[in-house]
């Protein structure tokens, strides 16, 4: 499972989470103290030694648990990271239906 920092743009608070489910558009990132829907953050996932950093906006929170998340302006290297992970993670998910 992949690690994230979340930077809320607003207050500058910084928050260590994880990372449930990524995809091309976005990702849902784990996290007992979820921010309000709306909230503009930046976000950067780390797993396997490589970064996506991106700016995205909070759309909807789960009390408790965390938080959906849509990506925005994210640049063609993190882009390129993004798409190595989720060809690595269907993969995986072929190869267990085997």
């Amino acid at each position: 499972m992949a690690t994230a920092e979340v930077f809320d743009t607003l207050s500058g608070a910084k928050i260590a989470a994880r990372v449930g489910e990524l995809s091309l558009y976005g990702c849902y990132i784990e996290m007992t103290n979820p921010l309000p829907e709306g909230t503009t953050i930046k976000v950067r996932i780390d797993s396997g030694g490589r970064q996506l950093d991106a700016s995205g906006k909070v759309l909807y929170l789960v009390p408790n648990l965390g938080i959906g998340v849509s990506f925005h302006d994210v640049s063609v290297r993190s882009l390129i990271v993004l798409k190595e992970w989720l060809i690595l993670a269907a993969k995986a998910k072929y190869q267990q239906s085997k």
